[in-house]
């Protein structure tokens, strides 16, 4: 019996060590690790020790912005993919997505009206002149969206806010009568503000509350490639302060209205200019929603200072991000890991703006992207569909992409890419209620973040893009421990510091 509790003690001692290891008590540190060697959000607690440590030292007294969350889209797209899989698998990628076991998305956004990511074009208000949208439906959602954003609910202990975007307003409500491109009429500025209501009282009515709305995808248009509709920054303006923001103020619908929602570049600048020093229209806007498409290389970090510190009372929302331009790379991890891709930017960025479109490695884009919006005052992240086919799709426009799940409805088989494991590091540790805090760090080739999150935690994101592996010497709250990354990886260190001095 004495050697049989001995054995029982032993490889439970064992197990703790394989988990976690502790310095010095109650300082239990666990470390996750997805690199191009073939983790994939792998507990480390072995690592090498090279010559040189990189020295971070994580400062929680220095505290910056509260995080909303991270996460991904429901699309039509994504809906009709899981749809045509077996119960099982579709389940499969839900759990993954929101569940207790997997990446635990806190932050989505889904498409009003459809998009170039919907099986084709539609409408909830598809009646010419129906002014007061008696006939508004969204009868389209009823089978694939909304059933889909349901079961994820289902599954997701701590919930999920959602971010509602139209690509465009009903054709006979614009100036060219078009899905694509063109700009709303005037004289339906009071329709279009109240079709965001009707909106927000059907989802309602189907147990769905919508966190927030941008007032528009894509102002400046896609080169009316698929459904888009123009505001220029003092349009927009005078659709929020004098029909969308009344409008909902009269329906009682309290609602975060974010303006802009397209790239982070130089026209930034310009859009929060204009929102923010509009009085009227600036007590309406709740925040100003972003896209990475300007650059697959640069997060733009001076207008996101620039954005911040217009209005730093106000949200800072990566809206939409993907890996644009390809098709899907089926089951095969070591492309995401290799400098091959390209974006929209590689064959059609005017001259000027060329060196920022180079080829580039699809994991180093969401992790370099990530942290340094964060680190930049940005406080939610959205990835764009959660899941496609092998060809990118279904989409109407055939504007192939890919989502960091890929499904072969066919075989009825499903793909992680790395880049679900690459945004699991953020959502799944980083959680809503965060506040990101500062660090220092001797090494300028690895990228840090780093948030105290509600739970008292301190989650640590570390990404490596070099080939050769770094040991790290990291420090919190005075106390010290050694570690190390493997080239070509991300980490996420999680600290259960109960002694945490900023309690």
């Amino acid at each position: 019996m004495k050697l049989l509790f001995a054995l029982t003690f032993f490889l439970f001692a064992a197990w703790l060590l394989m988990v976690r290891f502790t310095y010095p008590t109650r300082h239990e540190i666990t470390v996750f690790e997805t690199s191009e060697s073939g983790n994939r959000l792998t507990p480390i607690t072995k690592f090498a020790h090279t010559a040189q440590k990189a020295k971070i030292q994580i400062l929680p007294n220095q505290k910056y912005q509260t995080i909303t969350g991270f996460g991904g889209s429901f699309t039509e797209a994504s809906a009709t993919v899981l749809n045509q899989l077996s119960t099982a698998n579709r389940q499969k990628v839900i759990e993954a997505y929101f569940g207790e076991s997997g990446a635990k998305y806190s932050l989505t956004r889904t498409h009003i009206n459809s998009c170039d990511f919907s099986v084709g074009n539609y409408s909830f208000a598809p009646i010419a002149a129906d002014t007061l949208l008696e006939h508004f439906s969204i009868a389209e959602d009823l089978n694939d969206l909304i059933p889909l954003i349901k079961d994820a609910r289902a599954v997701s202990k701590d919930g999920f806010k959602i971010i509602a975007s139209p690509w465009t307003a009903p054709p006979w409500m614009k100036d060219n009568q078009s899905w694509r491109g063109g700009k709303l009429l005037p004289q339906y500025y009071p329709t279009w503000a109240l079709f965001f209501a009707k909106y927000l009282q059907a989802y309602r009515a189907q147990g769905i509350d919508i966190w927030g709305i941008t007032v528009e995808n894509e102002p400046l248009g896609n080169d009316s490639n698929w459904e888009s509709m123009h505001f220029t920054p003092q349009e927009m303006n005078l659709f929020v302060k004098n029909h969308l923001g009344p409008t909902l103020q009269a329906h009682k619908e309290e609602v975060k209205i974010l303006g802009y929602d397209q790239n982070r570049d130089e026209e930034l600048k310009e859009w929060v200019d204009a929102m923010y020093d509009d009085a009227e229209a600036a007590r309406y806007f709740a925040g100003t929603a972003l896209h990475w498409y300007g650059s697959t290389v640069d997060y733009f970090p001076h207008t996101l200072q620039y954005a911040y510190n217009k209005a730093p009372d106000k949200h800072l929302i990566q809206t939409e991000a993907c890996i644009d331009a390809q098709v899907p790379r089926w089951k095969d991890d070591a492309w995401y890991w290799s400098k091959e891709a390209t974006d929209w930017g590689w064959d059609w960025a005017p001259p000027e703006k060329k060196h920022l479109h180079p080829k580039y490695v699809p994991v180093f884009r969401y992790a370099r992207d990530i942290i340094g919006c964060l680190n930049n005052h940005v406080d939610g992240w959205i990835d764009w569909n959660m899941a496609l086919n092998k060809q990118g799709g279904p989409n109407w426009a055939k504007n192939w992409c890919i989502a960091p799940v890929i499904a072969d409805p066919d075989a009825d088989e499903v793909y992680f890419t790395p880049l679900f494991y690459t945004m699991a590091h953020f959502s799944r540790f980083i959680r809503p209620g965060a506040i990101r805090i500062g660090f220092t760090n001797t090494d300028d080739e690895i990228m840090v973040t780093a948030a105290l999150n509600p739970d008292n935690t301190i989650a640590v994101v570390l990404f490596n893009p070099t080939p050769k592996p770094k040991s790290i010497q990291l420090a919190v709250s005075g106390k010290n421990t050694t570690l190390s990354i493997s080239g070509k990886a991300i980490q996420t260190v999680v600290f259960a510091n109960n002694n945490n001095s900023s309690k």
